[in-house]
């Protein structure tokens, strides 16, 4: 396991271009050395890496590895101890109140269980970013509502209550809500968690469509294999707050790193009492990944 949160590089110098000419130059965002702490117990141990424009990223780990913990301070929910994240150029660790309301409306984020509100309808929920970070008219938003159902094949859902939804309709109106302002990138925590199989790969489907009609940004957090192996550009591996593995989709899978291969053939890890101990933290009234 690379010390130091450092990345074990899959590949021999910087990752390139995976997408034959698709992805801009430069990084979206950009994160460097970034720590978070719980209750003094470092959980996140120096991470660095980017996010291309126009790629996927998809993160993966174990329970209690530090994935989710490491969205919710890329999109600024969760304050690292030190280190920086930086979105289209701005250090949103350092940002003001201004500067935090602008990165906002350029970033969509889908919660794992979709986080509707249950007292409003689907098309108010989607409709809701809207009204609180624009000046247009009701008509205009309604259109707009009934637009981002088509975009995620919910038609003629706007009316229906979030109780009214399955569990994979609940993803596709939260995908809905989440592209409501029409983001340059959009954050994905677990969309296809407690999904069967057949409606978990329509949400991976649906993931790949968004990105090919929109040219979207993309970082996901996953713990299905299947899954981050079939939308992924590229693919960071967390073990225990440091990435391990750090690459394009199809170097990751044929990996020989030790650490990789044991995630990835699903060995059960002999070090149990430490797996113990690393994910108390996370149950303890700390914080839970």
């Amino acid at each position: 396991m690379a010390a130091s949160g450092a990345p074990n590089s899959i590949t021999s110098g910087p990752v390139t271009s995976v997408t034959s000419g698709s992805i801009a130059s430069g990084p979206i965002i950009s994160a460097t050395d970034l720590r978070v702490s719980y209750g003094g117990r470092e959980v996140l141990h120096g991470l660095t890496f980017d996010v291309r424009h126009g790629e996927t990223l998809v993160i993966i780990g174990g329970s209690g590895s530090g994935k989710s913990t490491m969205l919710r301070t890329l999109v600024g929910l969760e304050k690292p101890s030190s280190g920086q994240v930086r979105i289209a150029g701005v250090d949103i660790t350092k940002a003001g109140a201004r500067e935090m309301d602008s990165i906002r409306k350029r970033i969509g984020l889908a919660f794992q269980g979709g986080a509707l509100i249950g007292s409003l309808s689907v098309g108010a929920n989607i409709a809701l970013p809207l009204l609180e970070h624009t000046r247009l008219e009701r008509s205009t938003i309604e259109v707009m509502v009934r637009i981002k159902l088509e975009q995620v094949g919910l038609s003629g859902f706007e009316n229906y209550n979030p109780s009214q939804l399955s569990g994979g309709m609940k993803k596709r109106a939260a995908f809905a809500r989440a592209m409501a302002l029409d983001p340059e990138i959009l954050f994905f925590d677990e969309p296809s968690a407690g999904l069967d199989p057949i409606t978990a790969a329509g949400i991976d489907d649906l993931i790949l469509s968004l990105k090919k009609a929109y040219s979207l940004s993309m970082v996901v957090v996953t713990h299905e294999l299947a899954s981050a192996f079939l939308i992924a550009d590229r693919i960071v591996l967390i073990d225990r707050g440091n990435i391990v593995a750090m690459g394009p989709a199809e170097e990751v899978r044929n990996s020989r790193q030790p650490r990789v291969r044991q995630f990835l053939d699903r060995v059960a890890d002999s070090t149990q009492d430490d797996e113990v101990d690393h994910l108390r933290m996370f149950t303890e009234g700390i914080g839970k990944d």
